[in-house]
């Protein structure tokens, strides 16, 4: 599966953002999908997760209540909603894919995409 990630800008601190990942292939809906994000200099980190199904989640607890994971697998798409952003979640932004269940371990993930940039100043 092919991922294409977009959405991705800068903003000011408590702004919202919409981050989209569009996935190629007819089985998306079999694939766990996952969002993480790397600043500079810093380890890439999980941010949240989603079944294949959509009915699971889990969220870093940096993210919970102000991020949200969602899916429409009509249209093989995984969002990432961004409320109340702080400077401290400026990264790039990666959209991952697996089979089976979702998890928070990136290695776990075998398809990302291309990243998209988020910068959120103070």
């Amino acid at each position: 599966v092919q991922l294409q990630a977009s959405g991705g800008g800068a903003v000011q601190a408590g702004g919202s953002l919409r981050l989209s990942c569009a996935a190629s292939g007819r089985t998306f809906s079999s694939y766990a999908m996952g969002w993480f994000r790397q600043a500079p200099g810093k380890e890439r980190e999980f941010v949240a997760a989603i079944s294949s199904l959509g009915g699971g989640t889990c969220y870093a607890d940096s993210v919970k209540g102000r991020f949200t994971i969602s899916r429409d697998n009509a249209k093989n798409t995984v969002y990432l909603q961004m409320n109340s952003l702080k400077p401290e979640d400026t990264a790039v932004y990666y959209c991952a894919a697996k089979t089976g269940g979702y998890t928070s371990i990136h290695r776990l993930y075998q398809y990302w995409g291309q990243g998209t940039q988020v910068t959120v100043s103070s």
